[in-house]
């Protein structure tokens, strides 16, 4: 009998034994199903050896190895490795945490991707195909005009699996075998001197490992430099992975990459996607079929076997970060990959972190500065401070933004409000007692959401009816505070009752977000609002006023990252207005007009003031200056959870050098879904002291059994 080492999904560090009949080295990296106290799991085999440190007699025989697809290969195991490693997580949490949810089930998978092409008779056919069979219609129309795969397909013709074997039973289309070949690449715009120098640095490094940061203004063209490396990867006969970190941002990219690249084999991967659809999608990159792998941090973990080029698209974004589970950060992995393949990483940001800012800056990254507007006729827009300590607030909106909207409306320009809060408004108040919607199970308030008639709870989905009168003292008089997107819209709406309002955000969008930015690009829309959502990536090419709502709500926020991260919001929404040939202008409405955030803001001086910022950093001993991790817990009371963190600290191991453990202390969101969390920080000047320190730390606390849940976060974003 053969011993295979096995990675598992449970929260235990290290590798389980088992037995096998017919195992090889071969089958390292497959999956294998076993039994693991009464369950039945999937695992994935890590290791096969000739005996273990178990005697025979306590080995568990596996049922079965799952050979339906290809084992992973030995570097997406190295990849997930030193994820466990460096994020302090389980090793089966890593391995099987990368994989789409349906391969760590026993199911039967999607069939093969398989590539159709239309015949002559198809052509034919169509001809004659009456207008009302619209699906038959528009999928000979789509494979007409090239050979695309089932999974395309799927997601462009309603019941195209019924379709597709219909059409191949009558010789209308024919089975292609996927093909590797480039695609042709659709040149639209012409290269400024920057783009061509930015293209033509990252193409010495094609071959070689090499980081670069693309640092453009909004509107400079950064995704027609990355279109034109991915171009010239694919030329290489290589893959490119690209990473976006928002499932809103997919759509217009997609559109994009397959006007640009006809004929593209494209993976999508987030987790939108539905399960089926995920892993065959999945499995194709992994094959080797696809030649542009488009997705959100997930997409990170995909085996690419011939991958040329890794691009991170608004690589500032915390989003990037995962907050549950496997807590990586998908844009580090990126760098990490990069290097493992010895290929390049491009990092694109108008506003890019304050380390990746100060990583170029001490030359581990190459700069590439895009300092002008890619269209010749667009410039930067005007902005402009309204002080509402003299220009009062009207339901929200001030004198001189109403002014603006009604002059839009007379120019037949489109507007955009940007309010980071959906809802109806942030919070329902007793005018008499003082009570307040509060979630049962979160420290935070509960959203009005007025359209549904519900409070809701955007931390937790907790949700209630909106009540008919205070639930403490019984008054009738209860008041929504504050506003959300809902609320702006009806107050808009009411001002300008002919204006085509469309609202965009979580609550609006969900899958129809790719109709709603259509129809604002097709200028079926006069006033966009929304929230984050609008802020990065889309180009309008009719919207000449940005009017900031509320600005001031980040501004003061205890997390030292606010200041960064407030800047590149207002930065990028800022940047939605005047990108083509109308100018645009910026309207914030701040009480603090004289704030160094806002001074900058004016002048758009990212840098500058992130000079500034990075000095405060310094001074006070905060990343990039010292590498930090977080030790989390969670538990019924904040006593318990303050409790163990103490213990854990007394269990620290013996330290050399310059590391720091602060006290315990509650989490920014002290209660969530029901438990009470805390966390204690940790710093230290050195990586490589840190990591193992936390090693040796994590060993000891594991050893010890607590009802308490807890967890290493490495590289924190949120405290």
């Amino acid at each position: 009998m053969i011993v295979i080492r096995v990675a598992l999904d449970v929260p235990v560090f290290k590798l389980f034994d088992y037995l096998s009949v017919d195992a090889t080295e071969a089958d390292i990296g497959a999956r294998v199903l076993v039994r693991f106290g009464n369950r039945r799991l999937v695992g994935l085999i890590v290791e096969v050896a000739t005996k273990s440190e178990l005697p025979d007699d306590r080995l568990k025989t596996c049922e079965r190895i799952l050979r339906d697809i290809p084992p992973l290969p030995k570097d997406w195991i190295e990849l997930a490795r030193f994820c466990s490693n460096y994020y302090q997580a389980p090793i089966g949490a890593a391995l099987l945490g990368a994989l789409p949810p349906r391969l760590r089930r026993v199911e039967p998978l999607p069939e093969s991707p398989r590539s159709y092409a239309i015949t002559q008779a198809g052509r034919l056919a169509l001809e004659a195909l009456p207008a009302r069979q619209k699906s038959r219609r528009r999928l000979l129309e789509t494979l007409r005009l090239a050979p695309l795969g089932s999974t395309s397909l799927a997601k462009i013709v309603r019941g195209s699996r019924a379709h597709i074997k219909d059409s191949l039973n009558k010789g209308w289309i024919a089975e292609q075998a996927l093909s590797i070949t480039p695609p042709n690449f659709t040149v639209a715009h012409e290269l400024n001197g920057e783009q061509s120098e930015a293209i033509k640095q990252v193409c010495s490094e094609l071959n070689r490992f090499a980081s670069f940061l693309l640092l453009g203004i909004t509107g400079s063209g950064k995704t027609e430099v990355y279109l034109n490396l991915i171009a010239k990867t694919l030329q290489a006969g290589r893959q490119a992975l690209i990473l976006v970190p928002e499932i809103a941002l997919t759509p217009s990219l997609e559109a994009l990459f397959r006007a640009r690249f006809p004929e593209t084999r494209l993976c999508l991967q987030h987790s939108g996607m539905g399960q089926a659809e995920r892993v065959q999608s999945w499995l194709e990159a992994s094959q080797g079929a696809s030649h542009i792998i488009l997705g959100t941090r997930l997409a990170v973990f995909i085996p690419i076997p011939r991958l040329g080029l890794i691009v991170v698209d608004e690589e500032q974004d915390s989003s990037y970060k995962q907050q549950e589970g496997l807590r990586y950060s998908a844009r580090d992995l990126a760098i990490f990959r990069a290097r493992q393949a010895d290929v390049p990483v491009l990092l694109c940001s108008a506003t890019p972190s304050l380390e990746t800012l100060y990583r170029a800056q001490t030359g581990r990254y190459r700069i590439l500065r895009l300092t002008r507007r890619a269209h010749q006729s667009a410039r930067l827009p005007a902005i402009h401070l309204i002080d509402t300590r003299k220009n009062l607030l009207r339901e929200g909106l001030s004198a001189p933004l109403l002014t603006a909207l009604a002059q839009r409306l007379e120019r037949q320009e489109q507007s955009l409000l940007f309010l980071n809060r959906r809802g109806y408004a942030p919070v329902l108040a007793c005018t008499h007692c003082g009570w307040v919607s509060g979630c049962p199970r979160c420290s935070v308030r509960l959203v009005v959401h007025l359209s549904r008639q519900q409070l809701s709870c955007h931390h937790c989905g907790f949700e209630a009816r909106i009540p008919r009168a205070c639930p403490t003292c019984g008054n009738v008089d209860i008041t929504p505070l504050g506003r959300g997107t809902q609320r702006v819209e009806s107050e808009v709406a009411e001002k300008f009752p002919l204006a085509r309002i469309v609202r965009i955000d979580s609550d609006s969008a969900g899958r129809h977000i790719k109709g709603l930015l259509e129809t604002v690009r097709s200028g079926e829309a006069d006033i966009l609002i929304g929230t984050q959502l609008l802020a990065k990536g889309h180009h309008f090419e009719r919207v000449t006023l940005v009017g900031v709502l509320n600005a001031d709500a980040g501004l003061f926020a205890a997390d030292y990252r606010a200041p960064e991260r407030l800047f590149a919001q207002l930065q990028q929404i800022s940047g939605r207005a005047g990108r083509a040939e109308l100018p645009g202008e910026v309207f914030v409405q701040t009480r603090y007009p004289d704030h160094p955030l806002y001074r900058a803001l004016l002048q758009q001086d990212y840098e500058g003031y992130a000079q500034d910022l990075l000095k405060e950093r310094k001074i006070a001993g905060f990343p990039p200056f010292v590498h930090e991790a977080a030790l989390r817990a969670q538990a019924s009371s904040m006593e318990s959870a303050i409790s163990f963190l103490r213990q854990a600290a007394s269990l620290a191991p013996a330290s050399a050098g310059d590391l720091t453990i602060f006290d315990p202390a509650p989490a920014s969101l002290a209660r969530l879904s029901g438990l009470e969390r805390a966390l204690m920080v940790i710093q230290s000047s050195s990586r490589p002291q840190l990591q193992a320190f936390l090693h040796s730390w994590n060993q000891t606390l594991s050893a010890n059994r607590t009802s308490v849940r807890w967890h290493f976060d490495v590289d924190p974003i949120e405290f």
